[in-house]
């Protein structure tokens, strides 16, 4: 599991997959989850791809700077790990904050990526109080208040009754989380606006929503596939964090969507 260093000196936590000669498939994670949030995936994906997940700065096993963060440096931390491992172009597949990411790379590194999916995402928050008060809380009293509520917005009622393994799995991973790295993360949330770049990316794109997903609608995924040309939509019976709660039905998506079948 390679450690690479990005522009500016953060390490970035990197495991790469699949053969070297394989298409290359970035995988980018949700806030407050390490790249283990794809073990349901990784395995399938690496049948077909080189694939390369990684932990945001702030999060995992990833240097933890001292913010501000934006889009734009989880994006160049996205080429860092690119330009590392020798990789000219890559699929993108991110969900939630991976799928903002992937909005800007869209935008801003076409010539990197091949085929672009954003899962369960937004594109800008009008309405900032929500990410301040979640800001304030975090510094108030760290990251333990909010593992149930978040554990809520993730997973719907009918999975956190029937998979205990899971919901333990993800919670340990939110609380380890470094709340420095999680409220930098969270200002880079509140502060994205891609209205006026989503509509210039050219990248084949795939926007996947979940069903019941109250951390980023339905509507707000539309939204995005709309402005984005020629975007296609997919939807998937979970909430938020979609390839927790549906593995098979979020992996079988996505490889449709990349290899074409």
């Amino acid at each position: 599991m390679p450690t690479i260093t990005a522009d500016d000196g953060c390490a970035i936590n990197v495991r790469v997959e699949g053969r070297d000669d394989a298409p290359a498939l970035m995988l980018s994670n949700s806030l407050g989850t390490d790249l283990t949030m794809w073990d349901d995936q990784a395995g399938e994906f690496a049948k077909h791809f080189r694939v390369v997940r990684y932990d945001r700065r702030g999060h995992g096993k990833s240097g933890v700077p001292q913010g501000a963060y934006s889009m734009e440096r989880f994006g160049r931390d996205a080429l860092s790990v690119l330009d590392a491992l020798g990789i000219e172009k890559t699929n993108w597949c991110g969900l939630s904050m991976g799928g903002m990411v992937g909005q800007w790379l869209g935008a801003n590194a076409p010539d990197r990526l091949e085929k672009l999916i954003l899962s369960n995402t937004n594109f800008n928050y009008a309405e900032k109080a929500f990410w301040n008060d979640r800001i304030k809380a975090v510094q108030a009293s760290g990251l333990a208040p909010l593992v149930e509520p978040n554990m809520q917005r993730w997973f719907t009622e009918g999975f956190r009754a029937s998979a205990p393994a899971a919901m333990a799995r993800m919670k340990m991973m939110f609380l380890a989380t470094d709340p420095k790295g999680y409220v930098a993360c969270c200002e880079a949330i509140r502060d994205m606006d891609f209205r006026a770049s989503n509509p210039t990316i050219k990248a084949p794109t795939l926007v996947i929503v979940g069903s019941q997903d109250a951390a980023t609608p339905p509507s707000a995924g539309e939204a995005i596939a709309k402005a984005i040309p020629g975007a296609k939509l997919a939807s998937i019976d979970a909430a938020h964090i979609a390839n927790v709660e549906q593995p098979k039905a979020y992996t079988d998506t996505v490889l449709k969507f990349l290899r074409g079948y």
